[in-house]
């Protein structure tokens, strides 16, 4: 028995066995950590949250919108002889759509969390032709002109803060909360109205219809009825201060829209349907223009009825980030724990056959617990002083706690030096990788292939066989 002992704690296949055991289990308490990664970023997104509900959330300017209500005339599908007559809604894009504003952003807090919300003033500007009743079929004669209004979409009211100057061909006019028609559930608001157009009217009475006004639900945004013709052209102008919460989105409903916005944020994200024209980021700040013509989307300057019900689908716009999500990075450094831990035990493996001594598991338990510590330190410092000032001060800890661990292991100084350095240069390793994310694939695989080569090169004149016998 002490025999089989004995060469169980001598042999080299059994100690490459228990290290690659050792560094699997120790993935075990690194899946824990990228556990509590997730559940730090969703208590943030919830911090975010939680002050945009109560500042105003992300908004998405759509409009004006020229609606004017028409009368219907529908078959009955229990007696095909009798017409039933009903209010509908014709819908009319402005043929020009200006928009230019400034986003001054605000960094509010919630407990350690940081949440980017803004202030936002736009100009929008532009016209509309006479609608063209020929287009959609219908009859000038069964419209309600006098009914007409214009309205703007505003997902969160509560962003509004001050009155909104409208005019409508150089006349003032005052806009009320609520969307008119049913225009709101072509643009998929916070509170979606059910209209039915299909209501039934008395037969005996096929004059009598329900007012405009009667049948038209409120949605998210303002509207005011307008003076409208048979002819002529229609010229508006629009000027909204306006609060939300990290996306400031428009949607290109003039016949060509033109946007400009600028803002003293130095972290934008252009996204949505449509990336700007021109951009310039500078650290000063951003500015960004958007032409969008009518062609560029799927929907028509005049309809009644859309079979892609939701006009949202060709937002586009700008999102304030955060500069540094530190979440994101303490995630994917946490994927480079195995890398971390193997080349750790690898490089103890080697002392052992160099300098011929034992290590015991234990030891490599301990060590490699410390590696893993690493982690959750980056992850509870980075809230509080940011992804690099955390990496810099874990990796340090962990450095320095193991090399003078490992000094008392080793008994060797020259060992312990040369453990230290190279775990210097995985830590840079991997802090370069996470910096450079979209080289970080080219540069780990370049990387890999280094350390693969100086372990072959260290190795090369080892006679396995040999130290196996030892």
């Amino acid at each position: 028995m002490s025999l089989i002992k004995d060469s169980a704690r001598n042999s080299v296949i059994l100690r490459l066995i228990l290290i690659g055991v050792l560094s699997l289990l120790l993935l075990i308490p690194t899946g824990m950590i990228s556990s509590i990664v997730y559940e730090r970023e969703s208590r943030s997104q919830e911090a975010i949250n939680e002050v945009s509900s109560k500042w105003s959330n992300e908004q998405t300017v759509a409009g004006p919108i020229l609606t004017i209500p028409y009368k219907k005339y529908l078959k009955d599908k229990d007696n095909p002889t009798k017409v039933i007559e009903t209010v509908s809604y014709a819908h009319f894009l402005p043929e020009r759509l200006d928009i230019s504003g400034n986003i001054e952003p605000k960094m509010l807090n919630r407990g350690m969390y940081d949440v980017v919300v803004y202030n936002s003033k736009l100009d929008l500007s532009g016209g509309f032709k006479a609608p063209d009743w020929d287009k959609l079929n219908i009859n000038p004669t069964d419209t309600f002109l006098d009914q007409a209004t214009v309205s703007v979409n505003i997902p969160d009211m509560r962003g509004i803060k001050e009155k909104i100057a409208f005019a409508w061909n150089g006349v003032a006019i005052n806009l009320e909360p609520g969307v008119q028609g049913d225009i709101a559930k072509y643009l998929d608001l916070t509170v979606p109205i059910q209209y039915n157009d299909t209501e039934r009217f008395d037969e005996a009475m096929p004059t009598k219809i329900m007012p405009p006004d009667a049948v038209s639900r409120g949605g998210s945004g303002v509207s005011a009825k307008v003076p409208v013709g048979s002819d002529g052209a229609y010229n508006f102008k629009l000027v909204l201060d306006l609060n939300g919460s990290q996306r400031l989105n428009f949607l290109p409903l003039g016949s060509e829209t033109n946007v400009e916005v600028k803002s003293s944020w130095n972290n934008p994200s252009f996204d949505g349907t449509f990336l700007p024209d021109e951009r310039n980021v500078t650290s000063s700040g951003f500015t960004a223009k958007w032409k969008v013509l009518q062609f560029n989307r799927n929907y028509p300057q005049s309809f009644s009825e859309l079979s892609n019900s939701n006009l949202i689908g060709s937002a586009f716009g700008v999102k304030l980030m955060v500069p540094v999500d530190q979440y994101q990075k303490t995630s994917r450094a946490v994927k480079y724990a195995i890398l971390t831990i193997a080349l750790t035990f690898l490089i103890f493996f080697f002392v052992e056959i160099f300098n011929r001594t034992r290590i015991h598991p234990f030891q490599y338990i301990l060590v490699g617990l410390a590696l893993v510590l690493f982690f959750t330190l980056l992850l509870s410092i980075s809230e509080h002083l940011g992804f690099n000032y955390a990496y810099l001060t874990s990796a340090a800890s962990i450095l320095l706690m193991t090399s003078l661990y490992t000094k008392t292991v080793f008994k060797n100084t020259r060992a312990t030096v040369i453990l230290s350095l190279i775990l210097v240069a995985i830590y840079t390793f991997i802090y370069t990788i996470l910096q450079l994310q979209d080289y970080a694939l080219l540069i780990g695989s370049i990387g890999l292939f280094f350390i693969l080569a100086a372990v072959m090169f260290i190795s090369r004149k080892i006679n396995w066989y040999e130290v196996a016998n030892q």
